[in-house]
C-alpha cells in the first residue's frame, strides 16, 4: 500500500481499537505495585488459549474478589482463586491457573517483596533480562512476558517501543510495514501511546473482522 493509505488504515485502527487490554480491564496503569501486579495477572490470563474478552472479564472478577496484589493472592485459598476464575468465565484452565497464581504470588513476595518495580530495577533496562525474570514466575511463559512488556511500556519506557510478534502479525494482516519505527511514524499525530499502538495491532491479529473492516476484499 501507499504511505498515505497505510497511514489512513493505521489511524482508523487506532481510532476504533486503540485501547490497551489493561485499560479494558479497568486497570489505571501507573508505576505502583497494585496496577503493575494486576497487569501481570492479566498477561498471565491472556497468554492462555482463551478469548481475550474472557481473560479481561476474569481480571476484573479477581479484582472484585479482593485479589488485587501479591499479598492478597498469596493469602487466598486455592478454592477462592478457583471460584473467582470460574465466575469470570475462565473455567477451562481454572484449577491449574489457581495453583499458578498462588505459586507466582509467593515467589514474587519472596524474591521481590511483591513489588514488580524491584524486578524492573534488577533488569536494569535489559528487556531480555526482564523477560527471563518474568518467566521464572509460574504460569508466565514467553507469551505472557511479551504481553506484560507490551502493556507496561509507557510506564517503563526503557523497554519501549515494544511491538511483539503478535502485534507484528496484525500489522502484516493489515498490509502495514513490519518495522516498529515505520509503524510509529505512521501513527504520528494520532496521540496514541506505544502500548495503544501495539494493542490495536494485536486486536487486528486476533479478530479477522477488524482486518475485513479496514481492508475490504481478500486479506
Amino acid at each position: 500500500m501507499s504511505d498515505e493509505k497505510n497511514r489512513k488504515v493505521l489511524r482508523e485502527l487506532l481510532r476504533e481499537h486503540g485501547q490497551t487490554y489493561a485499560a479494558e480491564a479497568g486497570i489505571r496503569l501507573r508505576d505502583t505495585p497494585q496496577p503493575l501486579y494486576r497487569t501481570l495477572v492479566l498477561a498471565h490470563l491472556l497468554s492462555a488459549r482463551i478469548r481475550a474478552s474472557v481473560a479481561v472479564a476474569t481480571s476484573r472478577t479477581l479484582y472484585e474478589a479482593g485479589l488485587r496484589d501479591a499479598s492478597s493472592m498469596s493469602g487466598s485459598t486455592w478454592q477462592q482463586r478457583v471460584d473467582a476464575l470460574g465466575e469470570g468465565g475462565y473455567r477451562r484452565y481454572d484449577e491449574r491457573t489457581a495453583t499458578q497464581l498462588g505459586d507466582a504470588a509467593d515467589l514474587l513476595l519472596d524474591r521481590w517483596g511483591g513489588d514488580l518495580r524491584k524486578m524492573r530495577e534488577q533488569a536494569d533496562g535489559d528487556a531480555d533480562e526482564l523477560r527471563a525474570l518474568l518467566q521464572e514466575l509460574p504460569g508466565i511463559g514467553a507469551v505472557g512476558a511479551a504481553i506484560f512488556l507490551r502493556e507496561v511500556q509507557d510506564v517503563w519506557p526503557e523497554f519501549g517501543p515494544y511491538v511483539d510478534a503478535k502485534a507484528m502479525q496484525g500489522a502484516e494482516r493489515l498490509g502495514l510495514p513490519r518495522k516498529t519505527v515505520e509503524l510509529r511514524r505512521l501513527a504520528e499525530g494520532t496521540g496514541a501511546a506505544d502500548a495503544e499502538l501495539a494493542s490495536a495491532l494485536v486486536r487486528a491479529a486476533l479478530d479477522k473482522g477488524i482486518v475485513e473492516e479496514l481492508q475490504p476484499g481478500p486479506t
